[in-house]
């Protein structure tokens, strides 16, 4: 009975361990990528109704992923769970980029 009491008592603490696993090196890497092309972009970036321009929009990726890697452990992710849309107003983010010929 001991036993199953423990097993009981554990499963929840080894689910919220899976689920707040962080992203291999690998992912890590890829998301350092995506975050750069970010950085290195002349986009205008939109959240909460100001506008950024693209190295301030790269900060702010990299502050979210800096407290939220917990919860992603791929880049799809990382661009659907942190980089999309605001965790205080849930507002979409939004880029402006300018036409290439």
């Amino acid at each position: 009975m001991l036993k199953r009491l423990q097993l009981v008592l554990l499963t929840p603490l080894l689910v919220a361990t899976a689920i707040q696993a962080k992203p291999n090196q690998e992912t890590m890497l890829e998301i350092e990528a995506l975050i750069q092309t970010v950085a290195d972009s002349s986009c205008i970036f939109h959240r909460n109704g100001s506008s950024h321009d693209a190295e301030s929009a790269a900060e702010h990726l990299r502050l979210k992923l800096s407290n939220g890697a917990k919860y992603v452990n791929t880049s799809e992710q990382f661009i659907e769970r942190l980089a999309s849309k605001s965790s205080w107003t849930n507002r979409t983010y939004t880029i402006e980029c300018e036409a290439r010929p």
